[in-house]
């Protein structure tokens, strides 16, 4: 998006300083009273728009670079040889022999509470008489 703003920015950019020189211009004829550029509104905000876009264009130009180089980078890598993994070359541990399950480890019974509890004597049934 930047590369298509960048010939618009340049533009602007000569504008500002074609009008701020003719303001410059205008201020030095000025003979009743002669104020400083500096303190003048006009000037100070189209040094500020020339500074503004300024940075606009370094922003521009930062991309483009950048982009440049990835472009390089992606050339540079396109060209060389390319190689196989590592990983191809060596065979693999497991693939000769298929490994060994490991004994499960019993587990120690686990100690029973004292055996089965005595009950009480079973009372006998009272048949109601009839």
């Amino acid at each position: 998006m930047g590369h298509m703003r960048k010939p618009m920015l340049i533009q602007q950019k000569a504008s500002y300083e074609q009008t701020l020189k003719e303001r410059l211009v205008f201020l030095s004829g000025k003979k009743d009273k002669a104020p400083k550029p500096d303190k003048d509104t006009i000037v100070r905000q189209l040094k500020a728009d020339i500074k503004t876009i300024g940075r606009r264009l370094a922003a521009i130009a930062a991309v483009e670079k950048r982009t440049a180089e990835l472009a390089k980078m992606k050339a540079d890598k396109a060209a060389a040889p390319k190689q196989e993994p590592a990983k191809a070359d060596k065979p693999k541990k497991g693939a000769d022999e298929p490994k060994a399950k490991k004994p499960k480890a019993e587990k120690p019974a686990k100690p029973k509470a004292e055996g089965p509890k005595e009950e009480a004597p079973a009372k006998e049934k009272v048949e109601p008489k009839a």
